[in-house]
């Protein structure tokens, strides 16, 4: 049915590697897998196998879970996506509010990878974590170009007023100091 791959951490591990909850959902426990140290594991590749069929209307979706806390989507595969490298961006443990009560002799609760089958239109994003760059990406853009157009700013009043080219100049700085340096564009998308 589908299988994930942890890059540069993990051979490919297939559905027998999960807990099947039901019919529709399946539980990895990141303490077989990492043990504690479940935050260090940073992306998943998840992609369905080819003789399985996924109603075009349906998706595969993931979730992650850290100890205590509630599940968090990170995005999902379909029939036209049959495969995605999500970034894991790992709740605070005990942040969701969910009680964390276990007998004394009992193992410590784990961080969990979720996958369910889900109605496509019912989910918000297939890579909420790309999404979340690029708004990142454009907000440090954004600000980029809010500091250099203070440099030339004067106020008037409760008005900044800026040169009418200031956004012609601002963009061939910027596309002059990104061919300069291949690195200063990289800074924008962390």
């Amino acid at each position: 049915m589908f299988g994930v791959v942890f890059p540069n951490r993990s051979f490919p591990l297939d559905i027998s590697t999960f807990t099947q909850i039901d019919t529709t959902h399946w539980l990895l426990d990141m303490n077989h897998f990492v043990g504690e140290s479940y935050d260090s594991i940073r992306e998943i590749c998840i992609f369905l196998l080819n003789n399985y069929t996924l109603p075009p209307d349906k998706a595969l979706a993931l979730y992650i879970q850290s100890p205590g806390s509630n599940f968090l989507f990170c995005g999902a595969v379909t029939l036209s996506r049959p495969s995605a490298v999500l970034s894991l961006s790992w709740p605070e443990p005990g942040g969701g509010g969910v009680p964390q009560l276990t007998a004394p002799d009992a193992s410590p609760l784990s961080a969990k990878i979720g996958v369910s089958i889900e109605d496509l239109a019912a989910l918000p994003s297939l890579d909420v974590a790309a999404e979340s760059k690029i708004e990142r990406m454009a907000l440090k853009v954004g600000e980029n170009l809010f500091n250099f157009m203070q440099s030339f700013c004067g106020i008037d009043g409760s008005k900044l007023i800026v040169p009418t080219d200031i956004l012609d100049r601002w963009f061939k700085k910027f596309q002059e100091r990104a061919k300069r340096d291949p690195e200063y564009l990289k800074g924008f998308a962390l």
